[in-house]
């Protein structure tokens, strides 16, 4: 068997490799050779890039066995999330790998700018002297104001306070708890810019937040201010910044970011109260290890068709240990209910995902996910994936609720698809794990109970409830050579509608499923095989 193919389209550190492992056929190409990268994506299962190449909806198309993106770094400029996600594949990054190494190059940049570190040592370099020239500032008792109190914006806040600066913000997201948790002060934007000695920006970039420092900011600030933007290029904009640069509205800035990068001839470059920086804001050894061993273990759990934490096109988080277990579950309690949801009762109108038990205690969104993801795996031609299963049911006008309840009387957990069909047929069927194994069984179907530990191979029947049927059934799949490894029979009532799950060593061919049905009298008669 083939192992599935990783590709490789940028320089990545040998952690990057070492932490794919084994399993993989590791492939490299130049990312920015478009005929070769587009060559090499025919048969990708997974791609690692960082920010030079671009995976947009004509790459996508051309990788038909795709299943993950994993983008080196933070930012997703240079991927088109949305036809990936519309056509099942996984975007990742490593939200968390470089924010440490860009909270400390906006000190550094603060620095600076405070003490002219890089005039100084361009001056000195020159065979000047020039100590009066370059008086600076402390940094000691001073404001400094954080645009985006995140996770950068919180690194920074602590090692400033460590300097005995007084931090405010402004972040219209942040809860009062955690602001009083970092000891920052919230404010408005006015406010911010009006009091503080420094201004850092930590912002994404959207059509919100694209030149929200404008002229009509930078005139709120002091003449003895500075402003930092390690963040994305065009949060500030570059012309009045300049302009307010040139005439001395504020006393200097520093910039890592640009709206055209490189930023070819912009009249920012060589100002004299302006200290720049080629994007270096991930630019540590570390933080480029860390980036490419996080991606390696995200791409890992994708191709083993597990929930990844930093996927950005798939809702459910950080998974619970607790929770882990019932995904595979719910996948297939999916499939069972789109076995016995096919026929001639239309399509699914609507799904509830029902959780009850000790489960209500902890996020278990991802089981709304793994419900879905089941449901289409068998009845779309497309490739299905936690990615566009939300999708899928979107654009069938399926309505997908998921319900949670504390109280479960049987088991300690039991979970329960249920939905409507068009012609108003009602299906539902449920599941549980249980014993030191966590063994999966199927515990209900139509308000049946039953326990049946859920194989690769099942078939569901249901006939009005007479002596010998068992027999009949046996006889035939016996004759056909198909080994029953399991059976329950379920009813409420003798001589009314029993209920027939068994389980079998292999698929049933067709003619020997109609005998069968034939011979029975089957109200409800259906194979279903679980897609592992």
């Amino acid at each position: 068997m083939s192992k599935p193919v990783v590709l490789i389209a940028e320089e990545l550190s040998p952690a990057t490799v070492d932490a794919l492992g084994p399993d993989f056929e590791i492939r490299q190409v130049d990312g920015t050779d478009r005929p070769a990268l587009l060559s090499s994506l025919a048969d990708a299962d997974a791609i690692l890039i960082r920010s030079a190449t671009q995976v947009d909806a004509e790459a996508i198309a051309a990788a038909p066995k795709l299943k993950v993106v994993a983008r080196a770094g933070v930012g997703l400029d240079n991927v088109d999330v949305k036809s990936a996600t519309t056509a099942g594949v996984m975007v990742v990054n490593a939200p968390t790998s470089n924010i440490i190494s860009a909270a400390e190059l906006t000190i550094g940049h603060i620095l600076s700018l405070a003490r002219h570190i890089p005039a100084g040592h361009v001056s000195l370099s020159a065979g000047q002297w020039k100590r009066s020239s370059y008086t600076g500032t402390e940094l000691y008792e001073k404001t400094v104001g954080i645009i985006g109190l995140g996770r950068i914006g919180a690194l920074i806040t602590a090692r400033l306070q460590a300097f005995g600066m007084e931090v405010i913000a402004y972040d219209p997201y942040i809860t009062a708890a955690r602001a009083q948790q970092l000891g920052v002060q919230t404010v408005s934007l006015d406010e911010l810019l009006e009091r503080s000695d420094f201004v850092t920006i930590h912002m994404p970039r959207t059509p919100e937040t694209l030149g929200m420092i404008g002229a009509e900011q930078l005139a709120k600030m002091k003449n003895t201010a500075y402003v930092v933007n390690v963040a994305r290029g065009g949060l500030i904009d570059e012309q009045a910044l300049h302009d307010a640069l040139v005439s001395g509205e504020i006393a200097g800035a520093a910039l890592d970011v640009f709206v055209q990068e490189p930023p070819k001839e912009s009249p920012l470059i060589g100002l004299p109260n302006l200290i720049v920086t080629p994007h270096l804001g991930a630019s540590t050894d570390d933080a480029q290890e860390k980036a490419g061993i996080s991606v390696a273990k995200s791409v890992r759990l994708a191709l083993a068709g597990e929930l990844v934490p930093d996927a950005v096109n798939v809702a459910g988080g950080v998974i619970d240990p607790y929770v882990r277990p019932g995904i595979p579950l719910v996948e297939k309690l999916g499939q069972l209910f789109s076995g016995l949801a096919h026929g001639e009762h239309g399509g699914l109108t609507s799904l509830d995902v029902e959780v009850r038990g000790e489960l209500v205690d902890y996020d278990v969104s991802v089981l709304k996910l793994a419900a879905l993801k089941g449901v289409f795996t068998n009845v779309v031609s497309e490739s299905v994936s936690y990615v566009n299963a939300p999708l899928l049911a979107e654009q069938r006008g399926v309505q997908v609720r998921l319900i949670t309840e504390a109280d479960s009387p049987e088991y300690r957990n039991v979970i329960t698809l249920s939905g409507a069909l068009a012609d108003g047929t009602q299906v539902s069927v449920s599941g549980t794990l249980t014993g030191p194994k966590q063994a999966e069984k199927l515990v209900g179907i139509d308000g049946y109970d039953l326990e049946v530990p859920i194989a690769k191979h099942h078939i569901v029947m249901s006939y009005t409830d007479r002596p010998g049927i068992v027999a009949v059934y046996g006889q035939e799949f016996g004759e056909a050579g198909i080994n029953i490894a399991g059976m329950q029979i379920a009813r409420r009532e003798a001589g009314g509608t029993a209920l027939s799950v068994l389980t079998v060593d292999s698929p049933v061919p067709a003619e020997v499923l109609e005998r069968v049905r034939t011979a029975i009298d089957a109200k409800v008669f259906v194979e279903i095989d679980i897609t592992e």
